[in-house]
């Protein structure tokens, strides 16, 4: 089986749910006590939001996966999703490869036969078109809550990026006001791994696609392989 390796720390807390993800899938899809092999390199979440430009944050995360590969990854992905603005490139600049969460979410929305998302994550992610414009290429109509979006973002980082679960019920009102908004609207993206940490399926009168469990399960499927 390959040797997986994850760049986290974008945020923490994220990390700490792909690793949760990492023992659920392991003990779903395999005899007791077998887990891959898996490398995580925590970068420090400070340096990067500071850098200047994602050009300077591809310089980052591309030594990351330079280690990563260095200590014998053979797969390797992001532990979020804003990250993956730069995945095309970081990908040509890599010998192991690397898994797309967006891929990954599309494959799955694509198995459960939906159509119309609803794309929550951080203004990156929602505004800046790159994961919008991906989920399009896939056949799929992307529905951004742009009114919300300055909210969305700052619940994720100034909360749930610590933790914080206090807008919980805000972030349940919002998709439930999309799904009367879209009558057609087959699901809301928890686009930003942060997220499913306040949002759990059962939550909303709309199935919830949650991209860091999805994703983690792709990444071991495709260290199987």
């Amino acid at each position: 089986m390959k040797r997986i390796g994850i760049v986290g720390g974008t945020t923490p807390e994220s990390s700490v749910y792909y690793y949760r993800n990492f023992i659920e899938v392991s003990r779903e899809l395999f005899e007791n006590d077998f887990y891959p092999e898996m490398i995580i390199f925590n970068l420090n979440f400070k340096k990067f939001k500071s850098a200047k430009d994602w050009d300077d944050r591809e310089i980052y995360l591309l030594e990351i996966i330079k280690a990563l590969e260095h200590a014998g990854a053979e797969i390797i992905a992001l532990s979020a999703n804003t990250p993956h603005i730069v995945f095309d490139s970081l990908a040509k600049k890599t010998n192991a490869k690397m898994i797309s969460i967006i891929d990954a979410l599309a494959e799955e929305a694509k198995n459960k036969g939906y159509k119309k998302l609803l794309l929550m994550g951080t203004k990156t992610t929602m505004t800046s078109g790159f994961y919008k414009r991906k989920l399009e290429e896939h056949g799929f109509e992307v529905i951004v809550p742009e009114e919300y979006v300055d909210e969305i973002d700052r619940i994720i980082f100034q909360e749930l990026s610590h933790g914080v679960l206090k807008s919980k019920n805000r972030l349940i009102n919002i998709v439930e006001s999309y799904k009367k908004k879209y009558e057609d609207l087959d699901a809301a993206i928890l686009g930003c791994t942060e997220l499913p940490i306040a949002l759990k399926e059962g939550d909303t009168s709309i199935p919830l696609l949650d991209t860091a469990k999805i994703h983690m399960r792709k990444i071991i499927e495709e260290a199987m392989k």
